[in-house]
Order: structure tokens, then C-alpha cells, then sequence
């Protein structure tokens, strides 16, 4: 298994690539390959240990910054570092890749040169949300923010693959996010999708609502990107909020290493995203993994476990094999 990462993108690249991809090619056992400007990169890796290691360095001479337009930047720049990673996987020297740069970049980069699965219009980003509820995901998370009822269809499909193949859940139920349980409940989107997803094979068990979610009833959850995005941004400024104000109400009363053990333990459950550094971009005909740009080394080592396990479930190639099932059921998406 060899994954490109583009190590010359995110806030601390490429310092912070580097380190992190060498700490994951150690605990994975697996090949990494450092696309960017290679004289920069062998310099960082002179600092470690990395003999042994199946690391190697492929040249891009450009880089991609934040706040450039994909579209005109990847037309300006062909040797940019995204790129050329992008083009590895393409080419199958690669069985994923890994990106903490601009998330636009890295999705267009995706698209225009992996293409996306047949029947997939939209590329959809998603997963764990709660770690109270391990075995629910949810779709989609903020790449689309309009979506219509088949959209919606299409990222049920894809939720339920990465809920059997990643949380190996064999007949995962699926649930609409709505304002109300009823079939008459929701917005016009809600009311069109739910039609569809009667009539698909899916396990579909109707519309659930927002406090339905951390109780886990349903273990797909779909949504808009616009109410996905709200969701998860509410969690995690709930969840900073609670743990500032557990602080001062366990100040005195613990010490204060059970206090921040407490704390952390709720971040963790509460900001998954944040804490495993970025996901996977879903419908794309490849492997990509979109990191925060923040991204440290730890979070780079994180993101190329979660990509191992990708890859080792075969992922793309049950999305595949799932959307053609649905078509064929006359659920086309």
C-alpha cells in the first residue's frame, strides 16, 4: 500500500507534513510518498530517522496557496504539489491521497482528475459526528449546501457503504433529518427525498430529528450540506462551551489532572473531525482525504490510519458496486 501526501500543503507544512507522515509510515508499515518541492522535504527529513522507512519524495515544483481560485490555480500551476499527488493515484502509483491544503484545491484537483463514481454528480463529505453514538454517520457535512432529493439519495448510498464497510454494520438503518418524525414532516427537499427513499432498497426507517441523533436511532442520518455543517459546528461550540464552564464548576473540587482528563475525553467525543484532522471526500473514483489546515503531526499520522483502513476495506469499489445496485433497482441517482 503506498499513500501520496501532499506535503506542501496546510498552515504548517511543510515541517508538520513531513513529521507526521513519517510517524504514520512507522505505525502503519506502509509506503508514503512526499510530493512537493523536494529539496525543502529531504531537508525536513534530515532532522528524523527515517532509514528503513518506505518513504520516498516525488518533485512538484508549485504549490497551491489559500485563497487562490482552484480552478485558475490548477490551470496555472500543472506541477503543483496537489496535483501531482492527485496524479499518482490516477496513474495507480498511489492507493490514496492525503492533502491539509485549501479544501476547494483539493477537491477540484479530485475531480477533474479522478473523475467521480457513475451515477455520483456532487461529491459528498461526511462520517462520525458524536462519539457517544460510534455506530452513526452522517451525510452530508457542508460540500453541499443546495442539494435535491436524488443528491440526498445518492449520499444515503454512500453512508450506508462506509457504515458497513468501516463500522461493519450489516443492514444499516437510514433516517432523514427532519423537523418532525411523520412522513409529512420537512422542507420540500425532506418531503421529495423521502418518497425516493421508500422506494430504494435502502433500510429506511423515515425522518428522525436533531435530538434524535446522539441516541443513536438511526445509523445513517441525511441531510443538506447547509444542516450538516450547522450541526457539526454547533457541536463543537457546545462542546468547547461545556468544557469551559466544567472547569470552573470542578475547579477545587477535582484535581486538576482529573479535570482535564474529564475535558478531554468530552472533546474527543464531541470534535471527532477535528480530532482525527480532516475526512474523506465520498463519491470521488479514488481515495481522497481532505485535513484541516491546521493539521499538526499527530493529526497527519491520524489521517493516514483512517486512509489505511479506507483502503483496506475496499471502499471505492463497494460504493461502486452499491450505486449500481440501486440503479438497477430503478433508484438511480
Amino acid at each position: 500500500m503506498r499513500i501520496a501526501i501532499d506535503a506542501m500543503g496546510g498552515d504548517y507544512a511543510p515541517q508538520e507534513i513531513v513529521k507526521g507522515a513519517i510517524e504514520g509510515a512507522k505505525r502503519e508499515g506502509i509506503g508514503i510518498i512526499l510530493v512537493g518541492q523536494e529539496d525543502t522535504i529531504q531537508k525536513e527529513m534530515m532532522r528524523y530517522d527515517v532509514s528503513g522507512l518506505p518513504i520516498r519524495v516525488r518533485n512538484a515544483s508549485e504549490v497551491i496557496l489559500d485563497g487562490e481560485p482552484p480552478i485558475v490555480a490548477l490551470r496555472q500551476k500543472p506541477d503543483a504539489s496537489i496535483s501531482v499527488a492527485t496524479q499518482l493515484v490516477k496513474r495507480g502509483e498511489a492507493d490514496a491521497v492525503i492533502s491539509m491544503g485549501p479544501t476547494g484545491t483539493v477537491m477540484v484537483s479530485a475531480m477533474v482528475t479522478l473523475g467521480t463514481l457513475e451515477g455520483i454528480k456532487r461529491p459528498t463529505a461526511g462520517g462520525e459526528l458524536l462519539g457517544f453514538v460510534p455506530d452513526t454517520v452522517i451525510f452530508d457535512l457542508g460540500a453541499n449546501v443546495d442539494c435535491n432529493p436524488r443528491e440526498l439519495l445518492s449520499f444515503a448510498v454512500i453512508g450506508c457503504v462506509v457504515a458497513k464497510k468501516m463500522l461493519h454494520i450489516a443492514n444499516p438503518t437510514v433516517a432523514l433529518l427532519s423537523n418532525g418524525a411523520e412522513e409529512g414532516k420537512g422542507n420540500h427537499l425532506v418531503k421529495g427525498a423521502y418518497q425516493l427513499f421508500k422506494k430504494s432498497n435502502l433500510n429506511f426507517i423515515g425522518n428522525v430529528e436533531g435530538n434524535d441523533i446522539p441516541a443513536g436511532k438511526a445509523n445513517v442520518v441525511i441531510c443538506d450540506g447547509f444542516t450538516g455543517n450547522v450541526l457539526i459546528k454547533f457541536c463543537e461550540g457546545l462542546s468547547r462551551s461545556i468544557i469551559e464552564r466544567l472547569k470552573v464548576t470542578l475547579d477545587k473540587r477535582l484535581s486538576k489532572t482529573d479535570i482535564e482528563a474529564i475535558c478531554e475525553d468530552l472533546f474527543t467525543l464531541t470534535n471527532i473531525a477535528d480530532v482525527r484532522g480532516g475526512g474523506l471526500v465520498y463519491g470521488i473514483n479514488g481515495l481522497v482525504w481532505i485535513g484541516h489546515g491546521r493539521s499538526k503531526a499527530s493529526q497527519v499520522a491520524k489521517s493516514i490510519r483512517q486512509v489505511k483502513l479506507a483502503v483496506e476495506a475496499n471502499l471505492v469499489e463497494s460504493l461502486k458496486l452499491e450505486l449500481t445496485k440501486i440503479q438497477e433497482l430503478g433508484g438511480g441517482v
